[in-house]
């Protein structure tokens, strides 16, 4: 059996990488939150983490995330991410259990995410999913669709526009890595000049944090780093 310490120490470890990585990058400690990408762990994991100070957490599938946040309702004041692909039958149980979604690429979701938002609940924090490679076959917007989106968002109510998120074609290409969040976080810059609201760039997973943080990401979205592998 894994020590309930694991979590805990790779938690502490990654924090302190990612405070080097700011000082690096010329910004104050703590400009980038760290997301527990929880999908297929185990509750007890969740407790571990959250017990060692973890606050965000990210589920892809709506309904084991609704089963744990049951579960730990009223132990924290935990913050739940939706960032995996949406279908349209399931934009109601996102809006009414999740703080913010990252994996927004269409007008239909967005537009059924405001509608649907409960009207006690905060707005719902959105990001724009852009597909930076503009390949068919993958998840995310244009940055042509990008730009429409937001203008979209921005103008409902119940949700609120917060920034861009990219899951870019894994790579041990340092410069292939870089390019591509240089590519995001430019369309970034275009857009929140016309959209204040923007605040968040949503890029960099276990694999390539450090150069998503170096170029500019203020969420990374981290699993294996943190958790280890995913049960299968």
């Amino acid at each position: 059996m894994e020590p309930m310490t694991e979590v805990t120490d790779n938690i502490h470890t990654t924090q302190e990488q990612i405070a080097e990585l700011e000082q690096q990058s010329g910004r104050p400690r703590g400009s980038v939150t760290l997301i527990a990408v929880s999908k297929r762990q185990p509750v007890s994991k969740i407790r571990e983490a959250a017990s060692a100070g973890m606050r965000d957490f990210g589920e892809n599938y709506l309904q084991e995330a609704v089963e744990k946040q049951q579960q730990l309702e009223g132990l924290y004041d935990l913050i739940w991410h939706f960032i995996g692909p949406i279908q349209s039958n399931k934009t109601r149980g996102i809006s009414e259990n999740f703080d913010w979604v990252h994996s927004v690429d269409r007008s239909k979701i967005v537009r059924r995410l405001s509608e649907q938002r409960p009207l006690h609940l905060k707005p719902l924090n959105v990001c724009i999913q852009i597909n930076l490679s503009e390949e068919e076959t993958k998840s995310g917007a244009t940055s042509t669709q990008a730009a429409e989106l937001c203008a979209l968002t921005d103008s409902l109510e119940n949700i609120r526009l917060r920034g861009l998120m990219a899951i870019p074609a894994p790579t041990d290409n340092r410069e292939a890595q870089r390019d591509n969040f240089i590519a995001l976080s430019r369309l970034f810059d275009t857009l929140k000049s016309k959209h204040p609201s923007m605040d968040t760039l949503s890029m960099g997973m276990s694999n390539d944090y450090g150069p998503a943080i170096l170029q500019g990401s203020t969420m990374i979205r981290l699993g294996t780093a943190l958790f280890g592998p995913r049960p299968s």
